[in-house]
């Protein structure tokens, strides 16, 4: 079978490796397609302190199942399935309260070990979710990155009477923006490209800020009546953007959840947290959200198509990767194909 390796920092090939044989408890899968994610290409740059090499990367990818272990009785040959990536110990304490995104020993498919940018790859059956007939591969593969907006929809305890400002409008943001949408809280969501804005007004956001041409403070005032955003979601990963929005634009009582990050050092006087009892939240991954989701799919409650970008046959992925970078203005979404 074919893999694409990343066989060193900046280091991308196509190599044939062996169809793996699936233990007693595991699914070998033919995989049909799979995002491109931002951690992907930090693997690729050398960017991710988990990483190790020679990395198939891949953590958002579906396919159809071509073998079982001996102790599967519960799944067929040719069900098309999506993968959770996340693998927990099931022995510390995230795991005993129920969080195993946060386990202390996460491993994660193509991160810590080899993912699904590969034509077949064998997974534990726990992570193996069944799909809704019909739904084409190439949105299939979105499924993924939709886990982390239920997540974060957990985490921030969005309602229906929140004001929610989401920071940042590339994939991910605009899919939070779906899920915020979908509850019926009135939302706004800075960028700087104007072009994902126009995207993000599609998809229903009741205002959108470049905040290079704007100032977030005085627009943020006026869309809530100077109270303050009740729910930010923080996708940039910009210290200046978050200091921001604890200090400048939540709501007393308000959220802030967390999701983008940097090794930069976040300076925030510890009254702005106390005076107005903020929420500051983390949050990583998904935990167990992909039944959720795949209902979502089949339900059409969400609009993966517009989040889908480009396609690129699995061969051309040193194509798909550059693209990501010499015209991130115009990549939403890229997926692969196998």
């Amino acid at each position: 079978m074919k893999a694409i390796e990343i066989c060193a920092p900046g280091s991308l090939q196509i190599v044939d490796r062996d169809i793996p044989t699936p233990s007693a408890d595991e699914v070998l899968i033919h995989v049909k397609a799979a995002g491109i994610c931002g951690s992907d290409t930090h693997i690729y740059h050398g960017k991710n302190a988990f990483a190790t090499y020679p990395r198939v990367v891949g953590h958002e990818f579906v396919g159809e199942i071509a073998g079982l272990g001996q102790n599967i009785s519960d799944l067929k040959i040719g069900t098309p399935v999506t993968v959770d990536p996340v693998i927990a110990c099931n022995d510390c304490h995230a795991c005993h309260i129920g969080r195993p995104n946060v386990c202390k020993s996460l491993r994660v498919l193509g991160v810590h070990i080899d993912g699904g940018f590969q034509e077949y790859i064998a997974v534990n059956r726990t992570n193996v979710y069944v799909l809704p007939q019909g739904i084409p591969w190439e949105i299939a593969a979105l499924i993924e990155p939709y886990t982390i907006a239920a997540q974060v929809k957990e985490r921030g305890h969005i309602r229906i009477d929140d004001t929610v400002l989401i920071c940042g409008a590339g994939p991910i943001g605009l899919i939070i923006l779906q899920m915020a949408k979908m509850i019926g809280a009135k939302t706004a969501i800075m960028d700087i490209v104007d072009s994902r804005l126009e995207r993000a007004t599609e998809l229903g956001a009741d205002l959108t800020i470049n905040s290079k041409k704007q100032n977030i403070v005085d627009e943020m005032n006026r869309f809530t009546n100077n109270e303050g955003a009740s729910l930010i979601y923080e996708a940039t990963g910009n210290v200046t953007v978050l200091e921001t929005c604890i200090t400048k634009i939540a709501a007393s009582a308000g959220r802030i959840v967390v999701l983008g990050f940097s090794q930069e050092e976040v300076k925030i006087p510890q009254i702005a947290i106390m005076s107005r009892e903020l929420e500051i939240i983390g949050t990583r991954l998904n935990n167990k959200k992909f039944p959720e989701v795949i209902s979502w799919f089949e339900e059409k409650r969400i609009r993966p198509e517009k989040i889908l970008s480009h396609t690129f046959p699995f061969q051309k992925a040193k194509d798909a990767f550059a693209l990501m970078e010499e015209a991130p203005d115009s990549v939403y979404k890229i997926v692969l194909t196998f």
